[in-house]
């Protein structure tokens, strides 16, 4: 369970992942979890959203496993799963970020499931 911690010096910092359709709740969530007192890191590009890039040669592989490298950096993930939609590259995220030992917590309010 993510503790909130408002003290100067010492943030929990946590990754986002989930489908890059969903938008409008990453910037509502890293928002949110920023004024908690959080450091929040996200995806660079949403590639189901209109950033085109994403689909060019070699760019999406880069990103995934750059994604698998913000995890690495994080304390837990936060898997924006509006509807409950988890989609195949946020499932095998879920599954890294378990092997790693991080937290992970859902938009849905589930905790390390």
């Amino acid at each position: 369970m993510r503790k909130k911690n408002h003290m100067q010096g010492r943030y929990n910092v946590i990754t986002l992942c989930g489908s890059t359709k969903f938008k409008d709740e990453f910037l509502e969530t890293q928002k949110r979890l920023t004024l908690e007192g959080n450091i929040v890191i996200s995806v660079g590009l949403f590639g189901h959203s209109g950033d085109e890039e994403v689909w060019n040669p070699g760019i999406k592989d880069m990103l995934d496993d750059m994604h698998l490298r913000k995890i690495d950096m994080a304390d837990e993930i936060y898997v924006i799963n509006v509807g409950g939609y988890v989609g195949e590259s946020t499932r095998r995220e879920i599954a890294y970020a378990k092997g790693q030992g991080k937290v992970i917590t859902y938009l849905d309010g589930r905790v390390n499931e």
